[in-house]
C-alpha cells in the first residue's frame, strides 16, 4: 500500500470537512486494546486482559504493538505506515473500571472480556459514600494505581525505542468521565438505580450530586497536576446509560449535573457527547441545553430522523452497528454503508461514519477496510 499516499489523501479530507467544505463523508474507527487482546489472531501469547490491566509494562508495549498493527492494517482516516519521529504515546488504561474502581467498587476479570465492576452500595449502605466523602484525586482507589502506572510509564519511555522510534507521551485515566448517571448504575446497579428514581428520588439526587461533585474535583486536580488547561473552549462527555430514563427523568436529575459539569470544567463550546445505545430522544434538549453540537452515536440509530430533527449545522457519529460488521460480509456491509448514507444524514456535510460503538473483539480486517471503500466510494459530496 502507498501510505503516503493514503496520508495525503486523509489531510485532504480532514481539511475540507473542516473548512465547511467537505470532499467526502470521513471515516474514524473507534479503537482500543481490547479488539487486540480479545481477537485470538491478534494475541498469540494469550495475553489476559487481568495481565495487561496488572503490569504497567506490558501496557506500554502492548498499546504499542497495537499501535502498529493498526497503522498498518487497518483503513481510515488516519495516518498509516510508520511514524515520522516519534510514536504518538501510551496512556494509563483500565477501561470502563476507573470511575467506579475510584469509589471503592472491585474490578473483577471474566474470561475473554474487559474488566468490569461490582456494584456496592445496596439497600444496607446505599449512602455510604457520602459519609466517607469525596475520594483522593490520587491516592485513593484506582487513582492511586493510575498515579503509580502514569509515573512508571513516564519513567520506561525514557530511552524506549519501539521498532526504532521513541515514545512522545504518557497520559494517565481519569481526565475525562463516563457520565454521573451511568457512575450511579455502576455503583448501585442499573436496575436498582432505575427503582430509585420511583422510590427514593432524594436519594438519586444526592448520589448524583455526590459524583458530579467527586468528577469535577478529580479532573481539576489532574489537570493542574499535568499543566492542563483549566477550562478548554470546548470538551466532551459521555453518559451511556441516560438511554435507560424518560425525557422527564433526564431533564429533572441528569441534565443538571451535565451543566454543572461543562460550567465548571469548559468554556463556552460547543461540545460534544457520546451516547451508546438509543438515547436519541435527549438529544434536541442535550443541544439546546448544553450546546452540544456534535453527537457520537451507538446504535440503533435512525440517521435521517436524526439529521431532520438537529439540522444540517450538528456533527454526527455513527454507522454499522458493531454486531453488523461482526456477522455480515464486505459486500453487505457495503450496502449498509449505502444505506444509511442514502437517509439524508450527509446533508450539511457534518456526517463522519465510524462503527456503532468501539470495534468489538473479532470483527474481520476485511469487513472494517470495507466500511472505508464504501465511504470512498459512495459518501462523494457534489463538486
Amino acid at each position: 500500500m502507498d501510505f503516503d499516499a493514503h496520508n495525503e489523501e486523509v489531510k485532504e479530507v480532514w481539511n475540507a470537512y473542516h473548512a465547511g467544505k467537505p470532499i467526502r463523508v470521513p471515516v474514524i474507527l473507534g479503537l482500543n486494546p481490547r479488539y487486540y487482546l480479545l481477537s485470538p489472531w491478534l494475541n498469540p501469547k494469550g495475553i489476559r486482559f487481568e495481565d495487561y490491566y496488572s503490569d504497567p509494562d506490558l501496557m506500554v508495549e502492548t498499546q504499542l504493538e497495537f499501535q502498529h498493527y493498526v497503522r498498518h492494517n487497518l483503513l481510515f482516516d488516519a495516518e498509516m505506515g510508520m511514524p515520522k519521529e516519534s510514536w504518538p504515546g501510551v496512556y494509563v488504561d483500565f477501561q470502563n473500571t476507573y470511575e467506579a474502581s475510584w469509589f471503592g467498587c472491585p474490578v473483577i476479570f471474566r474470561e475473554n472480556q474487559v474488566p468490569d465492576t461490582e456494584p456496592i452500595l445496596t439497600d444496607d449502605n446505599k449512602r455510604m459514600l457520602f459519609d466517607r466523602g469525596i475520594p483522593d484525586p490520587f491516592t485513593d482507589g484506582s487513582m492511586a494505581k493510575n498515579l503509580e502506572y502514569y509515573e512508571r510509564m513516564l519513567e520506561k519511555i525514557k530511552g524506549y525505542t519501539f521498532m526504532g522510534l521513541p515514545v512522545s507521551w504518557v497520559l494517565p485515566t481519569g481526565l475525562g468521565t463516563d457520565g454521573p448517571f451511568t457512575a450511579a448504575a455502576n455503583l448501585r446497579g442499573a436496575t436498582d438505580i432505575c427503582l430509585d428514581i420511583y422510590e427514593d428520588p432524594e436519594f438519586v439526587r444526592e448520589l448524583l450530586n455526590y459524583i458530579t461533585e467527586a468528577t469535577i474535583v478529580r479532573i481539576k486536580a489532574w489537570r493542574e497536576k499535568l499543566g492542563h488547561e483549566p477550562k478548554p473552549a470546548c470538551w466532551g462527555i459521555a453518559d451511556d446509560s441516560i438511554q435507560l430514563l424518560s425525557c422527564d427523568a433526564y431533564r429533572e436529575i441528569v441534565l443538571p449535573c451535565h451543566r454543572r459539569l461543562f460550567d465548571e470544567l469548559a468554556g463556552p463550546g460547543p461540545h460534544s457527547i457520546h451516547l451508546c445505545g438509543d438515547a436519541t430522544r435527549h438529544f434536541k434538549m442535550i443541544r439546546d441545553e448544553l450546546n452540544v453540537m456534535a453527537f457520537d452515536t451507538g446504535f440503533p440509530i435512525d440517521f435521517g430522523a436524526l439529521r431532520k430533527e438537529l439540522g444540517p449545522d450538528m456533527q454526527i457519529n455513527g454507522g454499522p452497528s458493531v454486531q453488523f460488521l461482526l456477522q455480515h460480509t464486505p459486500e453487505e456491509i457495503r450496502e449498509e454503508v449505502r444505506r444509511i448514507l442514502s437517509t439524508g444524514v450527509m446533508e450539511g456535510g457534518k456526517f463522519v461514519l465510524r462503527e456503532g460503538n468501539n470495534v468489538a473483539p473479532g470483527i474481520p480486517e476485511a469487513n472494517l477496510n470495507a466500511m472505508y471503500f464504501a465511504a470512498r466510494e459512495l459518501g462523494a459530496y457534489p463538486s
